[in-house]
Formats: structure tokens, C-alpha cells, sequence
């Protein structure tokens, strides 16, 4: 989606048309569906969030991580993920509230730079990078996660000799 959203705003233009009169100029902006895809990519992005999230439960409640390798690389791609993910919501929000921005200033005819403003082709296009980023750490994140739950020696309830049952 926010691939999409990249492509369509690619193609979005404005251009000057002059008033009734002629004596002013106002922007024209032609229609895309850049915004929506923008949009749609930031809710999906923030329910993968929400899940990965819930599925570790947030590193901060439920079993301690045990000390090793994987705790420590967990709890970096813990701050990665996040860094991540709030650069991608900001790319994403950003260039969906400027996208669906429409001037509505009008231009003398003796201005000599009317300007009409676009927004630039790289934003939803860091965008979509950082999606790709946030899924790659997450994933990440939660194997390294699991191993540190699951890693180590777990002694049993019961360490004594039976030998009650057996005879």
C-alpha cells in the first residue's frame, strides 16, 4: 500500500488557471487516491505493531527473559522496532495530511513565481522503507524474543529420587 501510495503521488500535479477576469490565478489540483493508500498503509502498520507487541507482550510484562545473547539482542531490536516504526508513522502521516493539502491562495498576475505546493516524491517512499525495516526488526525481535523465554536450563519442580512406585 504504501508502495502505492508512492506511485500515485508520483503522478499528482497542480497546475495554474487563471480566474474569470484573468486578472488571478488559483491552483488546480487533479485528483489521486495517494492519501487513502497512506492511510490505510499507517493503520496497517500500526495493527502489526499492536500485534507483535501483544504477542511479546511489550518485553515489559509477563516472564523475565532469561540472561544471554538473546536477551540482550532482543531488547536492541526492541528500541529498533520502535524507532522504526515511529519513523515510518511519521513518513506516513505526514505525507498523507500534506498530500491531501489544497492551496487555496490565488496569484496576482504580475507575481513572478506562483507557486501551487506538491508534496516531494521521496516522503511515502521513505515510507514504505521503513515498513519494510519495522517488519524485518520485528520479526526479528520476536525470535529473539522466544529464544530468550525459551533458552537455558529449567530445572524441574520435583529434583529427589522416587522410588516409592517401583518395586
Amino acid at each position: 500500500m504504501a508502495h502505492g501510495s508512492r506511485q500515485a503521488q508520483a503522478r499528482r500535479t497542480a497546475s495554474l488557471k487563471s480566474d474569470a477576469d484573468g486578472s488571478t490565478f488559483h491552483c488546480v489540483y487533479d485528483s489521486n487516491y495517494a492519501t487513502g493508500l497512506g492511510v490505510g498503509s499507517l493503520v496497517l502498520l500500526m495493527v502489526s505493531q499492536l500485534l507483535i507487541m501483544l504477542a511479546t507482550r511489550c518485553l515489559c510484562c509477563g516472564m523475565a527473559l532469561r540472561p544471554g545473547r538473546s536477551r540482550v539482542w532482543a531488547i536492541v531490536l526492541f528500541v529498533t522496532c520502535w524507532v522504526t516504526f515511529f519513523i515510518a508513522e511519521v513518513c506516513l502521516l505526514g505525507g498523507s495530511v500534506r498530500n491531501a493539502y489544497h492551496t487555496k491562495d490565488r496569484f496576482a498576475k504580475s507575481d513572478l513565481s506562483p507557486f501551487c505546493a506538491t508534496l516531494s516524491k521521496g516522503v511515502f517512499g521513505a515510507g514504505a522503507a521503513f515498513i519494510v525495516f519495522t517488519g524485518i526488526v520485528s520479526e526479528l525481535f520476536y525470535v529473539y524474543h522466544s529464544k530468550a523465554t525459551n533458552e537455558g536450563f529449567q530445572p524441574a519442580i520435583d529434583t529427589g529420587i522416587r522410588m516409592g512406585n517401583y518395586m
